[in-house]
């Protein structure tokens, strides 16, 4: 099966910013990711060690965490791309990476980029769609600024990595 064309990046962006009208007209949030890795964690910690769960405050919760609306928007989120993957053509198994750099160098970056800014995510009480495009739907100073230092700290890495990938 041939790969269907990316969608027209001014289109995606029209309708990434109906569906966050869209969201929170519905559920009076944002979007967002992070706190589903939360409500994880939560979930898991409160079977696996309840004990250590009951002293800490990170793990206190008014519901049962795993029902929570973020966590179904994320499952619906990893299906949604699933099924879009798959009816464009464009599901399967692929790494990008640079001439210099081998297949574990490429997973050890990826985890510990994938690490730091899921810390980083819990440090900010949010992630970057949660701070920074639900922030932004709403005019707020924060949204702006955290996709400012996204932005720019990746564009000031890029110039210490670039050798990676050229």
């Amino acid at each position: 099966m041939e790969p269907k064309p990316y969608l027209n990046p001014y289109l995606a962006g029209f309708l990434l910013g109906a569906l966050m009208l869209l969201t929170i007209f519905i559920t009076g949030r944002g979007l967002g990711a992070s706190g589903a890795v939360k409500s994880s964690v939560i979930a898991v910690t409160q079977t696996v060690a309840p004990g250590a769960a009951e002293i800490s405050p990170f793990f206190v919760t008014e519901s049962p965490p795993l029902r929570s609306w973020i966590v179904f928007s994320v499952l619906g989120l990893l299906t949604g791309a699933f099924l879009s993957g798959f009816l464009s053509g464009r599901l399967r198994l692929n790494m990008d990476m640079g001439p210099r750099l081998t297949v574990s160098s490429r997973l050890v970056f990826a985890l510990l980029g994938g690490l730091l800014f899921g810390f980083g995510a819990q440090l900010a009480r949010g992630c970057m769609t949660g701070a920074a495009l639900s922030g932004m739907a709403v005019y707020s100073a924060a949204g702006f600024l955290i996709m400012i230092a996204i932005f720019g700290t990746g564009f000031l890495l890029a110039f210490f990595f670039r050798r990676l990938w050229l």
